[in-house]
């Protein structure tokens, strides 16, 4: 709703494009509104009611040199109707009147604001939840590329965890021979009848003398040395 000081014909100076102007029609010198106007500018008037719809208003002014009063339907700043009478009920009535077609000409006016601001509302909604939308899918992406990253780094877990598990397997294995070894040269070195290296050679004994003979086998005689 527009400011009701701001929309006061009479509490506005005109401008001077606006005073020097060509006056409307019913603004013509003599007429009322004219009249009126001139008041105004003079600064003898008395505002005694002022109502407001919209950007229309309607005001109850009295001019006490004369006792008269005017009754004025404006828009803005602009005047629609000034009625003048010296009638305290007929002023009244008049204003009533002009209050009650403020209230049917502002409808539409009030309408287009609340429609307006009905649609700038759902525009910015939209550009918000446009905004959002778009956050959205980049976080619905950004989480499908991490759970990608993680399916893959658990696959990459899951191998590396079955080729150290057949890593284990043969260390196991290996072990286990080594230390078979192990036990086996450790039975080995506890046993007391363990022989040396050579031990177990045998020397060939000497042949007797007797056995010689029994082959009926001749020894020859030593010859006696020569006579000197």
């Amino acid at each position: 709703m527009a400011d009701a000081s701001a929309a006061r014909p009479w509490k506005q100076p005109r401008t001077p494009e606006e005073a020097t102007a060509a006056p409307p029609a019913d603004q013509a010198a003599g007429s009322t509104v004219a009249e009126l106007r001139e008041l105004m500018d003079g600064g003898r008037l008395t505002e005694l009611r002022t109502t407001y719809n919209g950007n229309y208003g309607a005001s109850l002014l009295f001019y006490t040199q004369s006792l008269h009063y005017y009754v004025a339907l404006f828009r803005d700043r602009e005047f629609w109707r000034v009625i003048k009478t010296d009638s305290v009920d007929d002023a009244e009535r008049y204003y009533r009147t002009f209050v009650a077609q403020t209230e049917d000409l502002a409808q539409v006016y009030i309408d287009t604001v609340r429609l307006d601001a009905g649609k700038r509302f759902t525009e910015r909604m939209v550009a918000l939840n446009e905004q959002r939308l778009r956050n959205l899918q980049q976080e619905v992406e950004m989480q499908r590329q991490q759970s990608l990253q993680v399916s893959t780094a658990l696959q990459q877990a899951r191998q590396q965890a079955v080729s150290l598990s057949s890593d284990l397997r043969a260390s196991h294995s290996e072990l286990d021979a080594i230390n078979q070894r192990i036990e086996a040269l450790q039975a080995v070195q506890a046993n007391p009848e363990l022989s040396l290296p050579g031990s177990s050679e045998s020397v060939a004994p000497a042949i007797p003398s007797a056995s010689v003979a029994d082959h009926g086998a001749s020894v020859p005689a030593l010859a006696s040395p020569p006579a000197p």
